[in-house]
């Protein structure tokens, strides 16, 4: 008789079954009594006199000490102790006992059903008794060092930056229940603490000092180049996020104009995503008196153009030929600005480049009233332009070309008669000043050397423009006066403040300049200026400074410079010496900000607030390094935060409790309970919030845990919790690095293919979990989602095309998607590289989805060809039915072999299909373990909808608990397995259910007394 004829063929439906299940476990749960001396002594005299000797009938020749069958042996469990501490095994005889499975029906010696069933009631009463006994025990929890998951979450939450320090760290072993965040799996090594050490340095190479205290860099920070990259890409970041494109606020005004009820300007400039402040300038001159000529004449009659009823994209369309007009116009009448010269002073020095670098931003919002001209002086300008060209070629010698002359845009072209101009001019200036130049400048070449700016040198951000020396010039005052708002202006100046500070600039560019002025200047070479030299370590001291000043002046006076060169010199020299004395202050002051910083940082790494002497200690450890190894401020910080990154208090769960009145267990403390929390939910630290309601003591309070934990489930950071819960739970979570599939034959499957089926399972359980869903969507969910290339995979009709956006596809069901069950990651992943595999797809959804527990196959079993294509005339399907026909594999494979060969209608990379690799048709109709044949997902479900369905919830909810506890399930944990199924059970499966019974729960609210 085979194991699907000893199984019931019919059992009650799903519903009804764990009704039922609920009904006996709240009964059990008011009800129960503490087990009574007699009732333990039965239970102990029963397993002396039954029990072992049926074992040491029945089972030791097989499961003894010599190479045990699956590697599974009987022989520790000589105690009714050690059977209670080794119950998981024991589930799995209970298992066997009750299929009939063991012993095997080839067995010389079989026992006979009242031996079997006499076994089957004492473990049940075993186990009813244990339960009832220690009902909330919150088991054996181990104090444990962080998982490489949790140190990067931790690392991130404190830093704001995913630095993932132990990336390259060897892999996490899991614990029974197949999770890696607990104290039976984490060990601690002195090769990895060393390596904790070395990742605590990596982090501290992140940390940036600012004039406020300390942040975080998402690259190392360690050089000057480094700190100069993240200053300045903040800046120029913010600058990019600036709305500065014309044809924006031409569309807001066009939207605001064609609505029938109009609004506040300011609320169609949120929609537009605009700057009110500019949108009103720009409706202002669009409905305000216009000038009788030029330019904004001409960009208010092509506005005024555009139909009310055409399409937002062609009045789009039209927004852009203006843009482009004012763009046009307004480079033909930026005004040009020489060099500044004289005095013998190099035109490439800081002074007079920081000169012409402000006469640009003084003038951005003006024009130059030359660049207007009659058509008689047009074609003046054109003949004379034409004559340097013809003399230049003459030339031989001369070295200079001038340029092609370049006609102007109509726009510029003036009336002949003059008392026009006038008119003219007023218009331009107007123009000019609500459309400057530019709203900023973000890069800047050596434009003294006299290159056009297209010519000049790309890349250098924010530069002053100076020859290899470094300084940053800053020239956004049309951004400041037109576009931002308070925030946004205190934003940039806090910004240009923290380059300066962490970059050192004003130092470093003075130091440059001395540099400078000794070699490719020379203009400091005389005696008088030994003084001042650049590796002298007083050179940026206040008094030199002055006196170079004074001297530097002096020189370029008698060497006859003019005024303006002279005042621009004396303005370099008191400016840069003004930022130096700045950056000196902000630096003093600040050191108190960065400690007071460093204590906020422990605190958030330790998960509470620090002691007094924790403090102190600190300090004094910061300080001994400071004065004692006279390492720098920074470098002394540095050291400090590496110190709390490998300390105990962070990267070690401990957790600690509060007097209470059990005799064996004891409340978490607030904070505790927090850490408990986060790690949960975020596999991190707790964040401001909860930390706060911990020390207000809302966690316990009516609903208050519950508040936290819907707040921190709405938090994008859950996400953490379908990886490192879901991807184990499912066993895809090393599915980004999973390398067997045949690229040759399967080119499609490509790294963002791979990424893409990675993430499916991550998206959807983020999904359920956010907007609270039914469990049951995992099974039988007709929906899925998809970004562009897995929709391609999957055949979805897709309009998306930004491979980052995931969209949810509610027909996925006709596509043969829908749920985890298709998913083309569990698919790939439980597939060789040229075929499919039943066998393990089949495994994967017994003992993944459904929580069987199944032992290992005996060494001895022939491998199948590892090519579809070169398994001759028989099926896969046929020659696992071979496979079956061996009584010794039968026994497993008729558990999960059908529950793989629906999925045969999958190739090896999840694509439907309905020939396999050798051009045969394929069945995915199967004889499921209760006797019924189904065929493909449709008959999966219907299986699991009416035969497995409670197997799914208890599996979900014994793997979650285990999960949230760090700990494996224990036999006390029974009572509240059920309790969570019946609590599912009244709730249509929702989400909440299920988290909300776990941290209600006394295994995750208490811990056992020391």
């Amino acid at each position: 008789m085979s194991s699907q004829q000893r199984r019931r063929p019919n059992e009650k439906p799903s519903l009804a079954r764990v009704l039922t299940q609920a009904f006996y476990t709240l009964f059990f749960s008011v009800y129960a009594v503490q087990l009574t001396a007699s009732e333990a002594d039965t239970l102990k005299s029963v397993f002396r006199a039954k029990v072992k000797p049926f074992v040491n009938e029945f089972c030791i020749d097989c499961h003894g000490d010599v190479r045990p069958k699956a590697k599974f042996s009987l022989t520790p469990f000589q105690t009714i102790d050690s059977v209670v501490d080794g119950h998981q095994y024991w589930d799995l005889v209970l298992e066997k006992l009750v299929e009939r499975e063991m012993p095997p029906e080839d067995a010389d010696h079989l026992p006979k059903t009242d031996q079997v069933d006499e076994i089957i009631r004492w473990y049940r009463e075993l186990q009813k008794a244990e339960a009832q006994r220690n009902d909330g025990d919150p088991g054996p929890v181990l104090a444990r060092r962080l998982s490489n998951a949790e140190y990067n979450y931790s690392i991130e939450d404190l830093t704001g930056v995913a630095i993932q320090p132990t990336k390259d760290f060897p892999i996490d072993s899991a614990n029974q229940e197949g999770f890696d965040n607990s104290g039976e799996s984490l060990n601690l090594s002195p090769g990895l603490l060393n390596k904790y050490l070395q990742a605590a340095r990596k982090v501290t190479e992140h940390l940036v000092l600012t004039p406020s205290g300390l942040t975080w860099s998402s690259h190392p920070t360690v050089t000057e180049t480094d700190r100069d990259k993240y200053a300045v890409l903040r800046i120029v970041d913010f600058y990019q996020r600036q709305p500065t494109h014309l044809a924006d606020y031409f569309l807001a005004a066009w939207e605001q104009a064609r609505s029938k009820m109009r609004q506040d300007l300011s609320v169609i400039a949120d929609q537009e995503e605009v700057s009110p402040k500019y949108l009103k300038a720009i409706w202002d001159l669009l409905h305000g008196p216009t000038e009788a000529v030029g330019p904004i004449l001409e960009v208010v009659s092509q506005w005024r153009q555009i139909p009310s009823t055409c399409s937002r994209a062609e009045a789009r369309s039209r927004c852009d030929e203006i843009e482009r007009f004012i763009r046009t116009v307004r480079r033909q009448i930026e005004p040009k600005v020489r060099n500044l010269e004289g005095g013998t002073v190099h035109r490439g020095s800081q002074s007079y480049v920081l000169w012409k670098n402000r006469q640009y931003e003084l003038n951005r919002r003006s024009y130059d009233p030359t660049a207007l001209m009659t058509p008689s002086e047009l074609k003046a300008r054109k003949a004379a332009a034409e004559r340097a060209i013809e003399e230049a070629k003459k030339d031989q010698k001369s070295r200079s070309k001038p340029s092609p002359f370049r006609a102007p845009h109509p726009a510029l072209i003036l009336p002949e008669d003059t008392a026009q101009h006038e008119a003219y001019h007023r218009a331009f200036k107007r123009f000019a000043n609500i459309f400057p130049d530019a709203f900023y400048l973000s890069e800047r070449g050596r434009d003294y050397v006299g290159k056009e700016r297209e010519k000049q040198e790309k890349g250098r951000l924010l530069s002053a423009g100076f020859h290899s020396m470094m300084g940053y010039y800053r020239d956004d005052q049309p951004l400041y006066d037109l576009i931002l708002n308070d925030a946004e202006r205190s934003e940039i100046d806090r910004l240009w403040d923290e380059l300066d500070f962490i970059t050192q600039a004003p130092k470093r560019q003075f130091i440059g300049f001395l540099w400078f002025e000794r070699t490719d200047s020379r203009y400091m070479t005389d005696p008088v200026f030994d003084f001042a030299r650049a590796e002298h370590e007083d050179a940026t001291e206040e008094t030199k400074i002055k006196r170079l000043a004074t001297v530097y002046l002096n020189k370029a006076d008698e060497k006859g410079a003019p005024t303006q060169a002279l005042q621009a010199i004396e303005r370099y020299f008191e400016g840069i010496n003004g930022r130096i004395r700045w950056l000196e202050e902000a630096e003093s002051q600040a050191e108190h900000g960065h400690l007071t910083g460093l204590l906020r940082f422990a605190e958030r790494a330790f998960r509470r607030p620090l002691h007094l002497s924790e403090q102190n200690d600190l300090l004094n450890f910061y300080q001994g390094l400071r004065f004692k190894d006279e390492l720098s401020h920074q470098e002394a910080l540095r050291e400090t935060v590496a110190s709390l990154l490998v300390s105990p208090h962070f990267f070690y769960r401990v957790h600690s409790s509060r007097p209470g009145k059990h005799p064996e267990r004891a409340p978490l403390t607030d904070f505790a309970l927090a850490s408990r929390l986060s790690y949960f939910l975020w596999s991190s630290i707790p964040d401001e919030p909860l930390l706060k309601a911990a020390q207000a003591g809302e966690l316990r309070e009516s609903d208050g845990l519950n508040q936290q934990v819907r707040r921190m489930i709405a938090d994008p950071r859950v996400r953490r919790l379908a990886i490192e819960f879901g991807a184990n739970w499912l066993d895809f979570r090393r599915f980004e690095s999973h390398n067997a599939v045949d690229r040759n034959r399967f080119p499609e499957f490509d790294n963002q293919l791979r990424q893409s089926m990675f993430e499916e399972p991550i998206q959807f359980l983020v999904d359920v979990m956010q907007h609270n869903r039914s469990l049951s969507a995992l099974l039988y969910g007709e929906h899925t989602f998809a970004n562009p290339s897995l929709a391609e995979h999957y055949g979805f009709p897709n309009t998306n095309t930004d491979e980052r956006k995931w969209i949810r596809f509610d027909r996925a069901v006709e596509f043969g998607r829908g749920g985890i069950l298709p998913m083309a990651a569990f698919l790939t992943i439980n597939a060789p590289g040229l075929r499919t595999s039943p066998v393990k797809r089949g495994y994967w959804v017994a003992r993944r989805v459904l929580g069987e527990t199944i032992p290992p196959p005996p060494p001895d079993v022939p491998e199948i060809p590892s090519d579809e294509s070169a398994l001759g005339n028989l099926t896969l399907p046929q020659i696992l039915a071979k496979h079956r026909e061996h009584p010794n594999c039968a026994a497993c494979h008729d558990r999960f072999d059908s529950l793989g060969l629906v999925f045969e209608g999958f190739g090896p990379v999840g694509e439907r299909r309905t020939h396999d690799l050798g051009n045969r048709p394929v069945s995915t109709t199967a004889v499921f373990p209760n006797g019924q044949s189904g065929k493909g997902l449709a008959g999966l479900k219907h299986y699991i909808r009416n035969e497995r369905e409670v197997d799914f919830y208890r599996n979900l909810c014994r793997k979650l608990l285990a999960y949230a506890l760090g700990r494996s399930l224990q036999m006390s944990d029974g009572p509240l397995v059920e309790r969570m199924l019946a609590k599912l059970a009244l709730s249509d499966y929702r989400f909440s259910v299920l988290i909300e019974s776990i941290v209600s729960s006394d295994q995750f609210l208490m811990m056992r007394k020391p």
